[in-house]
């Protein structure tokens, strides 16, 4: 009788002895936060927002580079790749493939000590392509993500923004499709659009452009260039309406000189000194005759960094020195009989050089100004 009465007077408290240790196991202290970010050196739990546990950006390198052709070898039925297989004229093949990845990564990462924040390409297959360039060299020791759209145009090539991910938090990415009302067969590469934030909050917004060659003429092409850069100047506009101090940065191989219609009047990019509404930092280069693609003999500034007014201001976030550089670098350039100097390309034709690309890079330095 008394153990039989023992055992069934402790049954609440062992009911409220296994509730205890219930409560106490399932207790906040003793949760993993899974809804919180650590902090960088490992210590206690505290909620961060994600531009908080960025690095610095003292110094980061911005660049944008037209790296001809930039195709894998595997033939994609979707779009007309042909020329860039094994069975080719061109007899495009691993070996090359690999040749060419590794210059480019010499290319991008001989600008600076570090590696860049952004890495502006036009001319990639597929995000895959420049997935394997980012192995390549320096560049794979940086954590870089991609953003990438396939576009629509025939041939498959697109731009794409790689950036690195320990230096820059990207909350959007878009395709900003381009379309011509009197042509519903006009294709062409998208503008790609990447919104994020610095370390410490600063907004970025990044356009990455290949706007169309000017193939038929200059002329008879030009609206196919206007009609993108009236696109995108409604974007910059529509940026300007929510903030007007945004900061905006434009890159791309433009198929157009600073002093066409498309860059000066549409897109308004002029010189520091002018009433604007953008800075375009290739200016100086072009007024000298100087600049990234020569065509039959003469130099152009078809690639372009244009920035809005706020990068130069000397508050926040900022170009270094207000100006951006080509990279021309003996190795990147080919010495001709007479003399002058080209890019060193990958192909003329269907010869093979084993070049870097018929296009020169060009790249600026951000800083945060306090």
């Amino acid at each position: 009788m008394s153990s039989s009465f023992k055992l069934k007077n402790s049954a609440p408290l062992l009911g409220i002895f296994l509730m205890t240790v219930f409560f106490w196991g399932c207790s906040p202290k003793n949760t993993s936060n899974s809804g919180q970010a650590k902090s960088k050196d490992h210590g206690e739990n505290e909620v961060k927002f994600p531009h908080e546990l960025l690095d610095s950006i003292d110094q980061a390198t911005v660049i944008f580079y037209n790296v001809e052709n930039l195709f894998d070898t595997i033939d994609d039925p979707e779009t007309k790749d042909e020329d860039f297989l094994p069975s080719s004229k061109k007899n495009w093949n691993s070996k090359r493939y690999e040749n060419k990845l590794e210059k480019l990564s010499e290319v991008v990462t001989s600008v600076h000590s570090n590696n860049p924040l952004f890495i502006g390409l036009a001319e990639v297959e597929n995000r895959f392509v420049v997935h394997d360039l980012l192995k390549k060299g320096r560049l794979r020791e940086t954590k870089y993500r991609v953003a990438h759209f396939d576009s629509p145009d025939a041939r498959g090539i697109d731009v794409a923004l790689a950036f690195d991910h320990e230096r820059f938090h990207m909350t959007h990415k878009q395709a900003i499709k381009l379309s011509l009302a009197d042509d519903p067969d006009y294709k062409t590469r998208d503008i790609l659009y990447v919104k994020g934030v610095f370390f410490d909050s600063s907004e970025v917004h990044v356009f990455v452009n290949h706007w169309s060659s000017r193939r038929g003429g200059q002329d008879a092409s030009e609206h196919k260039r206007v009609n993108a850069a009236e696109v995108l100047s409604g974007f910059v506009d529509s940026i300007n309406q929510v903030e007007q101090d945004a900061n905006i940065l434009i890159m791309g191989d433009f198929n157009d000189y600073p002093n066409n219609r498309s860059v000066a009047e549409v897109l308004d990019a002029g010189k520091p000194s002018s009433d604007s509404k953008l800075v375009n930092l290739m200016l100086p280069y072009y007024e000298k005759g100087e600049g990234t693609h020569n065509y039959k003999g003469e130099w152009g500034a078809l690639d372009q960094i244009i920035v809005s007014r706020s990068l130069l201001d000397n508050n926040g976030l900022d170009i270094v020195n207000k100006e951006a550089k080509i990279a021309d670098n003996e190795a990147f350039l080919y010495t001709k009989k007479d003399g002058s100097k080209t890019p060193n390309r990958t192909y003329g034709g269907n010869s093979y050089f084993g070049g870097y690309s018929d296009h020169l890079a060009i790249f600026a330095a951000l800083k945060i100004s306090k």
